[in-house]
């Protein structure tokens, strides 16, 4: 069902989705293929790159965790191919930190997973933010604020585990375990 953008030219619009989660990826192409997208996958940034040398698409959804480079460096890079394309970050590690940052990249919104097709594609028509969003009556637990701060860090960090773990004074394999975990429930 999923094609490369530039061997289905016609016109439907272009939907890339890049997930390293290929189950996931077979799953939404049908769906949204369905809803009338021409759809193409990739599972690196490097695979969607390719991808898109012919044809940048109009619609992206990103994961965010990808092995090797992060979704917001795909982010960065169709926007400047294409300031027009409505990007969908979604991650099972949401954060603050990385949502502020998909959006300043160019994201038009951030989900967390799981996400049904319809929440995403609701997020494609979003142009606005939502002014009447629920504020939570119960503050973060302190688990949670140090999952954020620590993606806060690692983000300005650029990534690098070695520079976050000296800037938070913690042990290098300390750090990885606790950012190979869930984050917590807030």
């Amino acid at each position: 069902m999923t094609t490369s953008l530039a061997m289905e030219i016609d016109d439907r619009p272009t939907l890339l989705i890049v997930d390293d989660d290929t189950t996931f990826c077979d799953v939404l192409a049908n769906a949204m293929a369905k809803r009338g997208f021409n759809v193409a996958c990739a599972h690196t940034v490097e695979e969607a790159l390719e991808s898109v040398e012919a044809c940048t698409p109009e619609y992206a959804v990103i994961d965010l965790r990808l092995p090797g480079t992060s979704g917001l460096t795909l982010v960065e890079k169709l926007k400047a191919l294409d300031p027009g394309t409505r990007i969908v970050m979604l991650t099972g590690y949401a954060s603050i930190a990385t949502a502020v940052e998909a959006i300043k990249l160019g994201a038009m919104h951030y989900l967390a997973k799981p996400a049904d097709v319809d929440e995403i594609m609701a997020a494609f028509e979003r142009t606005s933010g939502d002014a009447d969003v629920q504020i939570s009556a119960h503050p973060l637990s302190v688990n949670r604020l140090e999952w954020e701060y620590i993606q806060r860090v690692l983000n300005e960090n650029k990534g690098n585990v070695s520079v976050t773990a000296r800037v938070l004074n913690m042990h290098r394999r300390t750090l990885q375990r606790k950012l190979t975990k869930n984050p917590v429930k807030t």
